[in-house]
């Protein structure tokens, strides 16, 4: 802290004390009376003109702080030359300034401090005090002083009274202001009630050490120069100098040692009857002294080196230079405070990411178990349509057994009364033997169709359209029968005809030959069915084995071939009402072999035929 901001704090009391209104603008008049009064502390000449030529576009009007500071500084600060004048004279005319208005001790309190202790309290806080306006000073640097004050008097400070007044609302936001801490100071609780005067001299001993920069002062014994006689002095350092004075009112100056860089200090052995000795060794001079015991001679060796460091070091205060050390040190610290917070801001807010990645994992949980119930629904919901499938499938089978179990019933009575005709009953079994084939064959083409109706919809309107072809030869092979049954009843009247007879078995035995060969072509497309049969159901058993396993949660459907989209037929079936009518039209055809002998043989064998190559629904 240089020289004009010492003075400026000073002087800042003075202007706020001329400001009665707190307004913060002063009167013209009461500016140059304290512009005149600065310039005669300060020794330097006065120029009461250049305050009127400053302030010339508002004579009527008072003049604030930000319209003084330009003059001061030109007028005033810029003139002040270090070691021409006293600094204490200007800060007793502003603490004089300040005090009247501001400082107003309790009179019935016993505790109140002195005059000149209020004084070097004052100035003891403008050292102290941070360079920002209002001038306060921190908790820290108030403690420090109480601390060293409470050293100065042997006791311990009382830091229960002094964190009570620091728990203060007013002072935690603001700080101490001079006013407030003298107020402290003058309740007693601090200094628990110790005599005025040991209070006194602990704070001037303070003011020195830290307001006129003395590092340590005492008694020692020094050798004269030129009588080598020992005489005790009392000695003051000061980081540029070692002065010597007859007694420690300081009011004879015996001489003054100057301390630079080439000055050492050294510890001497006992000698002359003088014990702790040690010397001050300059370029001109050796300086030597004796202390009352071996702590002292520490102190002030240490001392001593210290003062020439400092000077080394180009300081003129030890304690400008541990303020703004401490300053730093609390700027660290406040640092060290904001990066934590701001790490527990960062915490705080990874606690929150956490704990809402934490609550999202657990919807997600709640969705995976949702999903998970709805897949085991699923499941379920297959398998039922697979049981259900499956009993379908088993209600086909019987039916078709029961198909098969009749047709046998009927091939066995066709052949008790085909005895005759055995070539023709051996036909007739191979085209039984073919029909069962081609039953089974559309059992498992209706499956397929069934199994591929939702995932080839162009199928659907191709079979649509086989239906009603189906259909159309349905209807053709019912006109066929009636036509059939027509020639019956005329076979009958050329069977009643013996001339006839052997012309007419002629043709049926031609017949039989050609219905042989198409049964033969019949028995070729029959196998080749069969084969093509035998290939779907090997593939529709591997996918009823997949079916069968349990689907695994994680595990992929089989895109292909299953039985989710497998529904039972129809019972309005084109396919099995065909199959119905050629049941009907095989018991119709059994009566008319019981009627019609010979010629009925032919016709239902023809029908047989029909019935087997209308009733298959080949894919």
């Amino acid at each position: 802290m240089d020289l004009r901001s010492e003075l400026l704090k000073s002087i800042w009391y003075g202007f706020t004390a001329l400001d009665l209104e707190k307004s913060g603008k002063v009167s013209k008049s009461q500016l140059k009376v304290l512009s005149h009064n600065l310039c005669t502390v300060l020794s330097i000449p006065h120029d009461p003109v250049a305050l009127e030529e400053h302030f010339r576009d508002d004579d009527d009007g008072p003049v604030s702080s930000q319209g003084y500071m330009p003059y001061l500084n030109k007028y005033i600060l810029d003139k002040v030359e270090e070691g021409c004048f006293v600094k204490e004279q200007v800060d007793e005319l502003c603490w004089t300034l300040t005090a009247k208005k501001n400082y107003k001790p309790g009179k019935d309190n016993k505790n109140v401090l002195p005059g000149k202790d209020a004084f070097s309290l004052w100035c003891l806080f403008n050292f102290l005090s941070e360079d920002k306006y209002p001038l306060v000073m921190v908790p820290d640097e108030v403690e420090y002083l109480l601390k060293k004050m409470c050293m100065a008097m042997s006791v311990e400070l009382n830091c229960v009274e002094l964190e009570d007044f620091i728990s203060k609302d007013t002072v935690q936001q603001n700080g101490f202001t001079v006013w407030s801490f003298l107020e402290m100071m003058n309740s007693g609780k601090v200094t628990r009630g110790m005599d005025q005067e040991i209070t006194s001299m602990a704070i001037e001993e303070v003011y020195r050490e830290i307001v006129g920069d003395v590092l340590k002062e005492g008694y020692l014994w020094k050798k004269g120069q030129l009588r080598r006689n020992w005489k005790e002095r009392w000695f003051t350092l000061k980081p540029s100098t070692l002065a010597y004075y007859t007694s420690e009112d300081r009011k004879e100056r015996q001489g003054n040692i100057p301390l630079d860089g080439d000055c050492c200090v050294e510890v001497l052995p006992d000698r002359d009857g003088k014990r702790c000795m040690f010397c001050l060794k300059t370029l001109s001079k050796t300086y030597e002294m004796s202390a009352s015991d071996t702590k002292q001679r520490q102190e002030w060796t240490a001392a001593i080196q210290t003062a020439i460091r400092l000077h080394t070091e180009g300081k003129t205060s030890l304690h400008k230079d541990l303020k703004l050390k401490r300053r730093e040190q609390r700027e660290q610290r406040e640092r060290r405070r904001l990066a934590k917070e701001e790490e527990l801001q960062r915490f705080r807010a990874l606690q929150e990411e956490k704990e809402r990645k934490l609550a999202e994992l657990e919807l997600l949980k709640e969705a995976q178990r949702q999903a998970q119930a709805l897949l085991e629904q699923d499941e379920m919901r297959r398998r039922q349509q697979h049981e259900e499938m499956q009993q379908a499938l088993e209600v086909q089978l019987r039916e078709a057994e029961e198909s098969r179990a009749s047709m046998q019933a009927e091939m066995i009575l066709k052949e008790e009364e085909a005895e005759r005709q055995r070539k023709r009953i051996k036909e007739l079994e191979g085209m039984q033997t073919s029909l069962e084939e081609a039953l089974h064959l559309e059992i498992k083409a209706r499956q397929d169709e069934e199994v591929f109706r939702y995932a080839q919809t162009g199928l659907l309107s191709e079979e649509e359209e086989k239906m009603k072809a189906l259909m159309s030869l349905q209807d053709e092979q019912e006109e066929y029968i009636r036509k059939t049954q027509r020639e019956k009843q005329e076979l009958r009247q050329e069977m009643e005809n013996k001339s006839r007879a052997l012309e007419e078995a002629q043709r049926q035995l031609e017949e039989v030959r050609a219905n042989r060969h198409r049964v033969d072509q019949d028995v070729v497309a029959a196998q080749r069915k069969l084969r093509q049969a035998s290939t779907n159901v090997k593939h529709w058993n591997v996918q009823m084995n997949r079916l069968m396993r349990p689907i695994g949660p994680g595990e992929k459907r089989s895109s292909g071939g299953s039985f989710s989209s497998f529904q039972m037929p129809s019972q309005r079936d084109p396919g099995l009402r065909l199959r119905q009518r050629s049941e009907a039209q095989d018991e119709e055809s059994k009566e008319n072999v019981d009627s019609s002998g010979a010629g009925s043989g032919c016709g239902g064998e023809r029908r047989l035929s029909q019935a087997s190559n209308g009733g298959m629904d080949i894919q």
